[in-house]
């Protein structure tokens, strides 16, 4: 029988297997960033959300410190989820351009989003033996989500992750390529401000990341 994705979403926000990400995640809920001082942050491991029909699985790194470790949904409220909504709802993957906060009317069509690791790290930076401790979360949500077809890696790191999660040894990581097998995988740039701002990876660029997924189901 499969365990009901609300109850791993509850172990998830309780885990404190790794103390240097917890003391980390609270810390900055405490002292918060000054735009943000009238908030009250999630500041807890961040669970996956979306289609729980998903035929899409959207791996990222981790939760940013002040976008989901402050709203409590991954990629909501900074600007790397501004770069990957827009392109969902562009590609028709989501119905808003915009992910501010849990329960601003954000809803995925067909897609799961995740990430490699569940705490936001210092300096964006989880150590392998975090992600090793944050792997069967991954593995749980694949045995919910039984539609799987595509998985999006945004970044090395979740790529590596999830090459680790299927056993499959080392994946070689590009902007834009495909990787073989079932379910596919596709590569992207992680929509950081360090990729965004330098110009690395555009908007045009991630959403034509999505466009070939659709078509790709299609």
């Amino acid at each position: 029988m499969r365990k009901p994705m609300r109850m791993l979403a509850g172990e998830i926000e309780q885990c404190e297997a790794c103390p240097r990400l917890r003391e980390h995640c609270r810390r900055v809920a405490e002292v918060k960033r000054r735009a943000y001082r009238d908030f009250d942050y999630w500041g807890k491991p961040v669970p996956g959300f979306g289609d729980e029909k998903a035929r899409v699985l959207v791996v990222g790194l981790a939760p940013g410190a002040h976008g989901a470790n402050r709203t409590g949904r991954m990629f909501t409220g900074d600007r790397s989820g501004d770069f990957l909504f827009r392109a969902l709802h562009e590609t028709g993957f989501a119905n808003q351009a915009e992910s501010r906060e849990r329960g601003d009317g954000l809803a995925l069509r067909d897609v799961w989003i995740t990430g490699a690791a569940r705490c936001a790290p210092p300096d964006n930076k989880p150590l392998p033996e975090e992600l090793a401790n944050c792997r069967r979360f991954l593995l749980e949500e694949l045995r919910i989500l039984r539609n799987i077809q595509v998985v999006v890696c945004l970044g090395r790191i979740a790529l590596e992750a999830w090459a680790r999660t299927g056993g499959l040894g080392r994946l070689e990581f590009g902007h834009g390529r495909w990787i073989a097998g079932e379910p596919k995988v596709v590569c992207s740039y992680h929509p950081s401000q360090q990729n965004t701002q330098t110009g690395r990876l555009t908007r045009e660029m991630l959403a034509e990341v999505f466009a070939g997924v659709r078509r790709a189901l299609e």
